[in-house]
């Protein structure tokens, strides 16, 4: 009897490891987010909300949705440098989330991956030590095919979102930048693309435990 205690012991410590190193289960890995949170959605012209109106803006949506104050901080045009160089007067906001989506003009300007890689990199990990937590927004990688066919995400998020160990919303804007009824030109959406981006964002941000 002793053995076959010990034996089952065994058994439910391996499986135990086992879903751990799979990550199967299904238990969210965040603390909620209360209403009235203060958070700051950090990035470019989508983040800004280009082609539509501030109220239609993925910002204002997820605001409606989470309950929290989301501050809108995109700016159009803007590029990883950009994002970086302002980093310090967000962290003065002393924001409870930074969701940062950046580097789609990186791409347009021709600017070497590497640069953008380190921008971000650099970015993430300023917040980091303020202890700021960030989740990552994947944007498209966009080549002259993808402006005129089906979106993808530039790899280089799945590399830093790893290496700096934060969340990655990933095929959101792809998704969106792939509709042609969801555009209002070719590398922004209009209000329903911004929508549908935010309805996703918000749908994986309770999943991660963000929201409720």
């Amino acid at each position: 009897m002793q053995n076959r205690r010990q034996f089952l012991q065994a058994i439910t410590l391996v499986c135990a490891v086992n879903i751990a190193a799979l990550g199967c289960s299904d238990t969210p890995t965040e603390q909620a987010l209360p209403a009235g949170s203060k958070v700051i959605a950090l990035g470019d012209s989508l983040t800004y909300g280009y082609g539509a109106t501030p109220e239609t803006s993925y910002p204002t949506v997820l605001a409606q949705l989470s309950g929290w104050k989301v501050i809108n901080a995109g700016v159009n045009g803007d590029t990883s440098s950009g994002v970086l160089a302002r980093t310090d007067d967000i962290i003065k906001l002393q924001p409870d989330l930074v969701l940062l989506g950046v580097g789609g003009n990186d791409v347009l300007q021709r600017l070497p991956p590497e640069t953008t890689r380190d921008n971000i990199t650099a970015t993430i990990s300023k917040f980091k030590s303020a202890d700021i937590p960030v989740v990552l927004i994947a944007e498209p990688h966009f080549s002259t095919s993808a402006l005129f066919g089906k979106a993808s995400d530039n790899p280089l998020y799945k590399e830093v979102a790893k290496s700096q160990e934060v969340s990655l919303y990933s095929g959101g804007w792809s998704e969106v930048l792939s509709d042609e009824s969801l555009k209002s030109d070719q590398i922004h959406a209009n209000a329903a693309g911004y929508r549908q981006f935010a309805e996703g964002l918000h749908d994986y941000l309770r999943d991660e435990g963000w929201a409720q």
